[in-house]
């Protein structure tokens, strides 16, 4: 089994930091999770300094970082770090029918330190 960090939301539609796991399995010496279906991929570089606006995933991504490291805050003040050779999933996005509040939704991503950030955004079909 593995896990991966995840922002999420709550039964009340409050983003928070949470685990998705996945199961694995051996298969010639390595273990593998089953197959998960994706849309694409972007390559996204930062420069140092870079800070988001409070947001929410437009749909469930898989952030493979590369190089540099990028804090993510939610809104009530705790957050993580992620560095090169780390990966979380993004999928906090809200339903149509749930309009974005300022005060519960969403996070923001800023890059910390002096180096720039490289990390790949791979999207993932529904999980």
């Amino acid at each position: 089994m593995i896990s991966i960090p995840t922002i999420s939301l709550n039964e009340d539609f409050v983003t928070v930091f949470s685990e998705e796991a996945f199961p694995q399995h051996v298969r010639g010496g390595m273990n593998l999770t089953e197959r998960i279906d994706a849309q694409n991929l972007r390559i996204r570089t930062s420069k140092a300094g870079y800070e988001s606006d409070w947001h929410v995933a437009g749909d469930p991504t898989l952030i493979l970082v590369q190089s540099g490291t990028l804090r993510i805050t939610l809104r009530n003040g705790k957050h993580k770090d992620f560095s090169a050779g780390s990966m979380f999933i993004a999928k906090d996005y809200l339903p149509n029918h749930i309009p974005f509040d300022t005060e519960k939704h969403g996070h923001s991503a800023k890059v910390l330190g002096n180096e720039t950030l490289l990390a790949v955004h791979i999207k993932l079909e529904q999980i």
